[in-house]
């Protein structure tokens, strides 16, 4: 989904005085159990610190519900008490769950931080910066299309919020969280990193799996969530900018440029429909029914874990094999 900006001038503060935080949280004591306390926005982040943590960490994911929408998401008193007692917090930034910022406050000083979307280093890479841990991304690099160049392939790399589709950042997230829990618990600093170290395996098993097997071929995207993984199949996204823009700020679609997505499934000009499950609305639903009218194939993906998914792991397999088999097809 898009980035909605609509809450950043009301959480900026909030996040910029819990991010100066980030070193603290040695200190912090253990849960009863011994666990060290974990709270991740959705239990997409949430997924990848349970595999690096193992048995040591206790992890709530505020998000755990595939119905769930971190953008129009509400916190609730249960969450901020949740957050309050956590001594290692993750969530994605990049004005994808700016609710959860809200939660994050002078209690939460000590605790550990993990923002996915600055680790990514993707709105640097753009501007050709460095990262910068203490900052908090610019409106523009937020906004839905930091506008950079084309590649040789046709993609346009804008910025794009949804860093757990990027395996590098995935990576990135899983080392950070080793380190951090290290931190806290430097007595199992070899579990974590050994956990961590089987996990980006397994993260980079998946990226040379779904690598360039796209080169060359176009897909249609209902709405670009998988942005990063279409990249790194080599995939040209051929839906229509009007048509993206619509679904994605949950508008009406236009009459033009639905009829022009129409086309390109009917027409077979595209090897695929690339559809975010937990997104649906009238205009979707006819360029489903004209894909399976045409016999293109379908891959589903989500923005959190489904149910019955055993993690990050698991569930982005299910996708990459779902893409490779219909690019192969």
């Amino acid at each position: 989904m898009t980035v909605r900006n609509a809450m950043l001038g009301a959480v900026a503060a909030v996040t910029a005085v819990a991010l100066t935080a980030c070193g603290g949280g040695q200190d912090a004591p253990t849960a009863s159990d011994g666990k060290i306390k974990v709270v991740a926005s959705t239990n997409v982040w949430g997924s990848v610190v349970a595999a690096v943590g193992g048995d040591d960490v206790a992890v709530t994911s505020i998000i755990d519900d595939p119905s769930g929408d971190p953008h129009s998401y509400e916190a609730k008193p249960s969450d901020v008490a949740a957050v309050r007692d956590a001594q290692l917090v993750i969530f994605n930034g990049g004005g994808y769950d700016d609710f959860f910022a809200t939660l994050l406050g002078p209690e939460t000083e000590g605790a550990k931080k993990i923002e996915a979307f600055p680790v990514s280093g993707k709105a640097d890479e753009h501007e050709g910066e460095e990262p910068h841990a203490s900052e908090e991304p610019h409106a523009s690099e937020e906004a839905h299309a930091s506008e950079a160049p084309a590649d040789d392939h046709g993609h346009d790399h804008a910025v794009n919020e949804h860093v757990w589709y990027d395996f590098e950042t995935v990576r990135k997230v899983a080392d950070q969280a080793a380190a951090d829990l290290s931190a806290i618990a430097p007595d199992k600093k070899s579990s974590f990193e050994a956990n961590a170290k089987t996990f980006t395996d397994g993260v980079t098993a998946l990226e040379e799996k779904a690598k360039d097997k796209g080169a060359g071929k176009k897909v249609l995207e209902t709405e670009p969530v998988a942005h990063y993984l279409l990249d790194t199949a080599g995939v040209e996204s051929a839906t229509p900018e009007a048509f993206a823009d619509a679904v994605e700020e949950e508008g009406d679609v236009p009459a033009a440029a639905l009829a022009e997505v129409l086309t390109l499934v009917e027409q077979k000009q595209v090897v695929a429909v690339v559809n975010n499950a937990q997104t649906a609305n009238a205009a979707t639903a006819q360029v489903l029914a004209k894909a399976g009218e045409a016999g293109l194939p379908l891959v589903e993906v989500t923005e959190t874990l489904p149910e019955g998914a055993t993690g990050y792991l698991d569930w982005m397999t299910k996708q990459v094999d779902s893409l490779v088999g219909a690019l192969a097809a």
